[in-house]
């Protein structure tokens, strides 16, 4: 019998029609994956640098995406997305959603690629949709 879950999405917002979004996604099981703590800095190894060059090339794969700001933790990634768009460029845009979806996709076979065979992403993601400056200021 399928596991009911809980609705992680805002079923009133439109994810595919411009905003800022923190979002949060983590490794499955928690696993420090990504780098280690040092001096309450993250210092990223390979796995991190995947991670890291993935989620800053988003806006060359999506015109109408930035990524404002953006933390690397050993288990978890999080982030400030932006989508626009009017800067889609002749692309449909694509959700919220559908972009993280992609984010883990090619993170996850260039994770598989160097060696970590088992690596994967939790499923989901964390999302809020920021409402105003002010709670883009307090979020970092």
């Amino acid at each position: 019998m399928p596991r009911n879950r809980k609705r992680n999405r805002l079923k009133e917002h439109d994810y595919s029609q411009g905003g800022y979004y923190f979002i949060t996604i983590c490794i499955e099981g928690r696993e420090n994956i990504f780098g280690i703590i040092e001096n309450s800095d993250c210092i990223l190894n390979k796995y991190g640098d995947i991670v890291k060059n993935v989620l800053v090339e988003l806006p060359k794969r999506y015109s109408y995406v930035e990524i404002d700001y953006y933390v690397i933790m050993p288990d978890h990634i999080h982030t400030v997305i932006i989508i626009d768009p009017s800067e889609s460029k002749k692309q449909k845009t694509k959700s919220l959603s559908e972009i993280i979806g992609a984010f883990k996709t090619m993170s996850s076979k260039q994770i598989h690629i160097k060696g970590l065979k088992n690596f994967k992403w939790q499923r989901s993601f964390y999302d809020r949709a920021i409402r105003n400056e002010k709670e883009l200021f307090l979020i970092f």
